[in-house]
């Protein structure tokens, strides 16, 4: 019997497209990932990573948990977890992030602010779930 773990499945028709050579002009809102290799102008909201692959041009801002960034964007970043910035990328806006990750060959022009999730949830409007403490042993938990 083979014993080895299996490594996740991932569906890709949960990740929301952008295909190079489209343009599309509003709001972007998704509870899942979001790739884009268009060109997109206005707000990109997502509760999962965003990558922009080379050929993508953002124009306004994005609000993330992680983004991959290989193309250029003309905006502020709010991202909830990692930011990196890839070799070829051009960022022109302020980064809100946790933390960061900045290839050689990447360009940023703008302020960097390092933040936590509860900055985050006010400077991007996104709600961050409370955190949950666990019962300790021996402590009655009542059901409604």
């Amino acid at each position: 019997m083979n014993m080895a773990k299996s490594e996740p499945m991932v569906n890709v028709n949960s990740i929301s497209r952008i295909s190079a050579g489209t343009v599309i002009k509003g709001e972007l809102s998704s509870p899942t990932d979001i790739r884009i290799d268009g060109t997109f102008e206005g707000k990109i909201v997502s509760k999962g990573r965003v990558v922009l692959g080379d050929t993508a041009v953002v124009k306004g801002d994005i609000v993330c948990d992680n983004i991959d960034l290989w193309g250029k964007v003309e905006g502020n970043l709010y991202v909830k977890d990692t930011l990196t910035l890839k070799e070829g990328c051009v960022v022109t806006g302020n980064l809100n992030i946790r933390r960061l990750a900045v290839e050689l060959g990447s360009t940023f022009n703008g302020n960097c602010k390092t933040i936590t999730e509860t900055e985050f949830a006010k400077l991007s409007g996104v709600e961050v779930a409370p955190q949950v403490k666990p019962a300790q042993a021996g402590q009655q938990v009542r059901a409604n």
